[in-house]
């Protein structure tokens, strides 16, 4: 009696090893495919061939790392914390959601999200409140990427009674204590990002990752715009795209400095759109084919 109980014990944990191991197995083949569409997602950006080179490099660092650790090899301990160099509207943010995306996939991180802030959202008035506010920002971030743009306006503010400083001292110290689920990414133009990197020195041997996002080329941008356009079901005469295309290609450098690379893009189609509705506004009843296009009318002088 007493073996066939523990028989049927014995039978009993064999399948809920077993049936672990599925659920294990099942787990590690949604990751996987998760994994596989976020990649997708980073190839399928428009243009920078270079950040997505540096990306997947350091994505396939960390798979190898975990390989070796699976038949515990050494392996170098590695920071993953970056600096994403580059004019707004260059894609840092929507890369460093991705990255947060991928490292929990990779197990790097716990949950996969991303805090975004700035001086304003890590600096208080008074002495004593910035370290309690940078505390609060991070801890929100743990477990995800903190993604810190205009990161240089930390510590390049003049007088006395700045808490910038403190700031960056509190956030080194934070990076330390929760190395192990947290990823802090800060943004910026290149120049002002050294400085930053410059005011303490934990920060430099922490951020050893640079990773610039280059301008969007003319037709890059167009490129842009047209993901906009189909997206919002609306239809591009090629006599209008190619107006927009010379306003563009038309800029002067210092025009094209104030555009804001995708974010100008995105204006550009705002007024695009204005334009085509106070058109159709006009008809009386508006067939669904003039709902959706774009006509040269429509983009006259948007660029500006």
């Amino acid at each position: 009696m007493k073996l066939r109980q523990q028989e049927r014990i014995e039978s009993m944990k064999q399948e809920m090893e077993q049936e672990q191991k599925k659920n294990q197995l099942l787990k590690r083949s949604e990751s996987a495919k998760r994994l596989d569409e976020y990649l997708d997602e980073l190839d399928n950006l428009i243009g920078l061939k270079e950040v997505k080179q540096e990306v997947t490099s350091l994505i396939n660092l960390i798979k190898v790392k975990k390989m070796r650790e699976k038949y515990n090899m050494a392996v170098t301990e590695m920071t993953y914390h970056m600096v994403f160099t580059g004019n707004p509207g260059t894609g840092k943010t929507t890369v460093a959601r991705l990255i947060a995306k991928i490292y929990k996939e990779l197990g790097l991180l716990s949950k996969g999200h991303l805090v975004e802030t700035d001086r304003s959202g890590l600096v208080a008035g008074y002495v004593g409140q910035t370290a309690l506010k940078v505390r609060e920002v991070v801890e929100s971030a743990i477990g995800g990427i903190l993604f810190i743009d205009e990161a240089y306006a930390l510590s390049n503010q003049l007088g006395g009674n700045d808490f910038g400083q403190e700031a960056i001292d509190t956030l080194v110290k934070l990076m330390e204590d929760n190395r192990d689920d947290l990823v802090v990414i800060v943004a910026g133009y290149k120049e002002e990002m050294q400085t930053f990197l410059e005011a303490n020195p934990g920060l430099i041997s922490r951020f050893n990752k640079f990773i610039g996002f280059a301008d969007y080329t003319c037709l890059e941008l167009m490129d842009i715009m047209e993901y906009m356009s189909k997206r919002d079901g609306i239809v591009i005469s090629e006599e209008a795209r190619q107006d927009v295309l010379e306003q563009i290609e038309g800029m002067s450098e210092d025009r094209r400095r104030a555009f804001g690379n995708a974010r100008g893009v995105r204006n550009v189609f705002e007024k695009i759109l204005i334009n085509q509705a106070n058109r159709l506004v006009k008809i009386e009843e508006p067939t669904k084919e003039q709902l959706q296009e774009v006509l040269i009318e429509d983009v006259r002088d948007v660029v500006g």
